[in-house]
């Protein structure tokens, strides 16, 4: 039975670790996408920017889950998605990428807003253009300022995933629900919580690694 809940569980770890992964291949850029919306000059592209934030971060990620899955097929007449676990990952991935861009979004506008203006003036005085005192000034404290909240929220992310179960994707908590469910068995869901234990643990090494090698700009 061990070995049974083993091999149930690392499939379910691998629909995890799929899900987390394409989120951030996915996020990352558009959050920085989105933050230079949400700081642009031009209003209505700020305002709308700001807004779809609010929206986003104002709502429960479920929800957000179970719309965009559900809905198309509700008003289109057909599910984009197909029914399918490819199709139920590929919704996953949408909502959790979106979901988790604005959150990057206000953390990305936090740390390049927070480089101090002299510096970017400095970088003008040396005849540096924009693109250069963006990438050689502006990124390089803005990753050191934005290491430790991000780190929190691919943390937080790693968790998440286990909503994907509220549209029946076979992801690692999933997995270890379908024992309790169908065998009556409690022990595979804590043994679950060694696997969220463990990559979060991984996570967190990596982070700390991450923080020690970019302590520059003291």
């Amino acid at each position: 039975m061990f070995l049974n809940v083993t091999r149930s569980l690392m499939g379910g770890l691998l629909t995890t670790f799929q899900i987390f992964i394409f989120t951030l291949i996915f996020s990352l850029p558009l959050g920085l996408v989105i933050a230079f919306g949400a700081m642009s000059r031009f209003k209505p592209l700020r305002y709308l920017v700001n807004l779809l934030v609010w929206v986003i971060r104002g709502t429960p990620l479920m929800l957000q889950l179970i719309i965009i899955f559900y809905g198309p097929g509700l008003w289109l007449g057909h599910n984009i998605w197909s029914g399918n676990e490819a199709g139920r990952i590929t919704a996953t991935v949408v909502a959790f990428s979106i979901n988790y861009a604005c959150y990057f979004s206000v953390i990305f506008r936090g740390g390049i807003e927070g480089v101090p203006a002299g510096q970017r003036e400095a970088g003008q005085v040396l005849g540096m253009t924009k693109t250069q005192i963006f990438f050689r000034i502006t990124l390089l404290q803005m990753v050191k300022r934005v290491v430790p909240p991000m780190s929190n929220e691919i943390i937080t992310l790693v968790k998440d995933t286990s909503l994907a179960r509220i549209i029946a994707a076979y992801e690692l908590t999933f997995a270890g629900y379908s024992f309790m469910k169908s065998n009556g068995l409690t022990w595979p869901l804590f043994y679950t919580g060694v696997f969220y234990l463990l990559f979060v643990g991984i996570l967190t090494l990596l982070f700390n690694f991450i923080e020690r090698k970019l302590d520059y700009f003291k």
